[in-house]
């Protein structure tokens, strides 16, 4: 059993405070935290993602659609699609990202 904790991940190097969880060959497990305010712009992924809200409550744009997302909230993205989060709440917005390569 391998454990690890949040606190002792490798951050990502982004504009936002994200840490590898999880890396191997097929799949990559990402924690993202946005504080209040925070932008990930939209960019593409040659990969389908799995975002799963935690805590708080944001904005995710997927291509020209837009939907305001909060706890216990699962998404699913196709490779190639334009995707970006913006937190909208007035708390951290934490985001468990899934990247199925």
């Amino acid at each position: 059993m391998k454990l690890t904790h949040l606190k002792d991940a490798e951050q990502v190097p982004i504009n936002i405070a994200a840490h590898m969880l999880f890396a191997s060959d097929r799949t990559e497990v990402i924690h993202l935290c946005f504080k209040p305010g925070e932008v990930l712009e939209k960019h593409p992924n040659p990969f389908d993602v799995i975002f799963y809200v935690l805590e708080g409550c944001g904005t995710l744009e997927v291509g020209e659609e837009s939907a305001a997302l909060g706890a216990d909230t699962l998404i699913e993205i196709p490779a190639d699609e334009m995707r970006g989060w913006t937190n909208i709440g007035n708390v951290d917005l934490r985001v468990l990202v899934i990247k199925v390569l």
